[in-house]
């Protein structure tokens, strides 16, 4: 199973590197993944070999605390109580601390800067009451901020070293050698041996001591301030969970906690309210602001039997919904779980970070023995040997190599839950940075999912006319072509007709009879097999449709073809131009569908996307995203529905719709919550943004750490005399840290790409166009052209008719608005001369 635990007394990645090791260490344990900036762990572990209770054991025996998260406590920084008050803690010890470490380098280096001593103290016969003065200042300081000896000490005999070693070590040290100081001016006093005295005074290190621990304190809480700021992400989505939901209970309405809504609970949701969990609306209806979950700025009109999601707002109306999913099964629960899951787990290139601090400590303790021996043996005195070996300890803290991608990491997927982009590991993070190929699949990822009317043509009859019959006829079928069309003409406002012999013909279309005449919709099919023919500005018109990739729908009214419609799975707005960003960053996108070639050749020409593979089954896509790997891409493939998994589970990096199947999400590595894939764009630039500033980080932590171990060490003594302080370099630490945190928190000033302006898809609605009326005339005795010009002219005198006259074939055709009537044409052809033998 898997448990998340609390872990306290962390300070450094050393410190979790080492509970890592220590739990991993118990049997059955199989992963362990700790958070330094949540303090948190989870682990996974068989329940047959091991329990609990062993994993805080083993915690506990490393010198931290340990105990079972039961999920209420969410392990946000910004909102964590436990962080708040460690905060004002520590704000409390630098507070104290700055007092009594000014009041101590008054007296131990006032005289230095031509400040007066006073009397007791002042002079070499009063050098004992100076040192001793000294020793009672750094007491408090050191008391407290004791904190950094029981922890750093503790670790050491667990021999396990953290930073607070080092730090314990470093201060203690200067202590000491202060303390032992202090009994040489005594003894060296009471003996009259002033030079001694003299020498002594110099080499108090009471002043390093206090100034140690309280820099380190203050970089401390500068750096738990900026680390604050790490989890505003979390703590935002926190915050949209309202407290206390309207249930109905034994008929009445009663306000409960949001803990205690049940599924299957009856819940009351009114006009500005948010909503308390997911579920059903049985009653009533509302316009939901569903922006903080997708996104989609304009608010959203929920009817009975539509679902809501739990903290979006409701911004008018009434429904009552059935509870579906509380506590920590809600949408909103789940995203804030992916969140956090994603911050505490480890990418690769923090494993590595965190291998370095784990023997960074013990490394650096030798370190500082050997330049002690050496400067002794180099024939250095005590106090300078000690001196370098202090700043040594104190310089080298691994807490910026330790904060370099963990907070970098926590930064990113925050920001990315921002911007409606969850990462569900660390390693997705860092994986997506080195796509270089896209594979998208075409249906509900550059597309709506939903055929809407793209074109509409009348033919003899008016466009409204028109919309009037495909509405009556279209509402009797369940086709999800007959719903775009349905909706199309609701839109407008058409009235609907009596409807009667409907009938479905599978594969072709529907027909019925309105308003006592027969008419049809449906594919070419249906004309063919009614007996009816196509004109030619018709058949032109549908074969251009066809060819863009729209499927183009026929309607008859009395055998007579008076409209078509155009329907189409539209591109989403921002496609083309997620398409463009995608390719101004160096990634080859490819499109993937199921559907015939000539509309994915269509939808690509629209996209400007030149790779398409089209009309593959699903266990082909994850062959095709097998074939890009094997050509050595790194392949992100953005999917939506169950077909797409094997794909998005192959690829290195699974990007799934958020508006997608179930199926689809568990197998993505990032989920776009919004449904844009303009947001994978976003997800791109946001890991190679968070990578580059993690290779900044770690660059300069370890540059800090090469430059100042052998300045501390002494190597500029020799040469230039020039030797670092303790107290420059525990200043030095604390900035290091504080630098690190700062850098990554410029990662929360990511923009997102600027999205096109979104236009309505508008449907092309073409001018009616007049059907001409034809009839042909057959015609005896024409003998040459003479002939066909005596006839054209005759029929010609009628009003509006055109006439054209075939010598061969001995007729004459006739089209027109309307044609005047049998009668009269065969009787002004005869008065031409000839005689009509037939009409047709």
């Amino acid at each position: 199973m898997k448990q998340r635990f609390r872990v306290g007394g962390m300070s450094c990645a050393a410190c979790s590197a080492h509970v890592e090791k220590s739990v991993a260490a118990v049997p059955g344990v199989s992963e362990v993944q700790v958070n330094l900036l949540a303090g948190s762990m989870a682990v996974q572990y068989d329940e047959g070999m091991c329990d609990a209770q062993q994993i805080i054991h083993a915690v506990e025996s490393g010198g931290y605390t340990a105990a079972i998260d039961d999920g209420r406590q969410q392990a946000a920084p910004a909102q964590n109580p436990q962080a708040e008050d460690e905060l004002h803690e520590m704000k409390t010890r630098i507070l104290v601390s700055a007092v009594f470490l000014i009041i101590l380098m008054y007296f131990s280096m006032g005289p230095m800067v031509g400040l007066p001593l006073p009397g007791f103290v002042s002079g070499t016969n009063n050098a004992f009451a100076l040192a001793l003065v000294q020793f009672l200042l750094t007491l408090p300081i050191c008391i407290i901020n004791r904190k950094y000896y029981i922890n750093g000490f503790k670790t050491l005999w667990h021999r396990a070293p953290t930073m607070d070693a080092l730090i314990a070590v470093g201060s203690g040290a200067a202590l000491v050698y202060g303390v032992y100081a202090l009994f040489q001016i005594g003894y060296a006093g009471a003996a009259g041996n002033h030079a001694q005295v003299h020498s002594f005074v110099h080499d108090l290190y009471f002043e390093s001591a206090g100034m140690i621990l309280t820099l380190v304190t203050l970089g401390k809480y500068f750096e738990a301030r900026a680390k604050r700021k790490t989890g505003e992400a979390i703590a935002a989505l926190m915050d949209l969970r309202p407290q206390t939901a309207n249930v109905l209970r034994g008929g009445q309405e009663v306000s409960v906690p949001i803990e205690d809504v049940r599924v299957g609970d009856l819940v009351i949701v009114r006009g500005g309210q948010s909503v308390p969990v997911d579920g059903e609306i049985t009653e009533g209806s509302g316009y939901l602001d569903e922006s903080a979950i997708t996104g989609e700025s304009m608010p959203v009109e929920k009817q009975v039997g539509d679902m809501v999601i739990g903290a979006t707002v409701s911004k008018s109306g009434y429904f009552v919904m059935k509870a579906a999913r509380v506590g920590d099964d809600t949408t909103l629960s789940q995203i804030i779980r992916l969140v956090e899951e994603a911050s505490a787990s480890k990418a690769p290139i923090a494993k590595l970070a965190d291998k370095v601090s784990g023997v960074f400590v013990p490394v650096v303790m030798g370190i500082a023995l050997v330049t002690a021996i050496f400067w002794l043996l180099y024939g250095e005195t005590l106090s300078f040997a000690l001196t370098c070996a202090i700043a040594v300890l104190v310089i080298s803290c691994p807490c910026a190599l330790g904060l370099a991608t963990p907070v970098a990491i926590m930064v990113g997927t925050g920001v990315g839950a921002k911007n409606g982009v969850l990462f569900q590991s660390a390693e997705a993070l860092e994986n997506l940075h080195n796509v270089n190929s896209v594979i998208l699949d075409k249906t509900g990822t550059v597309t709506s999912g939903q055929p809407v009317v793209t074109d509409v043509k009348s033919f003899g009859v008016e466009p409204d006319d028109l919309l009037s019959l495909a509405l009556s006829i279209e509402l009797k079928s369940d086709h999800p072509l007959a719903d775009a069309i349905v909706r199309y003409a609701r839109e407008r406002n058409v009235k609907e007709r009596a409807v009667t012999d409907f009938e479905m013909v599978e594969g072709q279309g529907v027909c019925a009879t309105i308003d006592g005449v027969r008419c049809l919709a449906g594919n070419r099919r249906m004309l063919l097999a009614g007996g009816l023919a196509l004109s030619r500005s018709a058949q032109q018109m549908g074969e251009e449709l066809a060819a863009a990739g729209k499927t183009p729908l026929y309607f008859a009214a009395n055998r007579q073809v008076v409209g078509i419609f155009a329907v189409a799975d539209v591109l989403k707005p921002t496609s083309r131009a997620a398409v463009d960003e995608l390719q101004r960053l160096g990634v080859e996108v490819t499109l993937l569908t199921g559907d015939n070639k000539v509309t994915a050749q269509s939808i690509a020409a629209e996209l400007g996307i030149r790779d398409v593979v089209a009309e593959v089954l699903p266990q082909d896509k994850e062959r095709i995203v097998r074939e890009k790997q094997a050509q050595g891409r790194k392949v992100a493939m953005v999917g939506d529905g169950i077909n797409d998994a094997p794909a998005l589970a192959r690829a290195d990096v699974g990007i799934a719709i958020g508006a997608g199947t179930d199926v689809a999400i568990s197998s993505a590595d990032v989920v776009l919550m919004k449904s844009d894939l303009m947001d994978a764009v976003d997800a791109i630039r946001l890991s190679r943004q968070t990578m580059r500033n993690i290779r900044q980080n770690l660059f300069w932590a370890f540059f800090y750490n090469c430059i100042g171990i052998p300045i501390a060490a002494g190597v500029l003594w020799v040469p230039f005399a020039i030797r670092l302080s303790p107290m420059i370099g525990a200043a030095a630490m604390s900035l290091s840290s504080v630098c690190v945190v700062s850098n990554a928190l410029r990662l929360r000033l990511f923009k997102s790409t600027p999205k096109p302006e979104i236009q309505p898809v508008k449907s092309n609605i073409l001018p009616k166009e007049e059907e001409k009326m034809t009839k042909v005339v057959k015609v005896e005795g024409m003998m040459c052209e003479h002939c066909v010009a005596h006839v054209k002219k005759a029929l010609e005198a009628f009003p509006g008719v055109s006439a054209q006259v075939d010598l061969a074939g001995g007729k004459a055709t006739l089209q027109g608005d309307s044609l005047p009537e049998e009668s009269k044409i065969a009787e002004a052809v005869e008065q031409a001369g000839y005689k009509v033998v037939g009409m047709e």
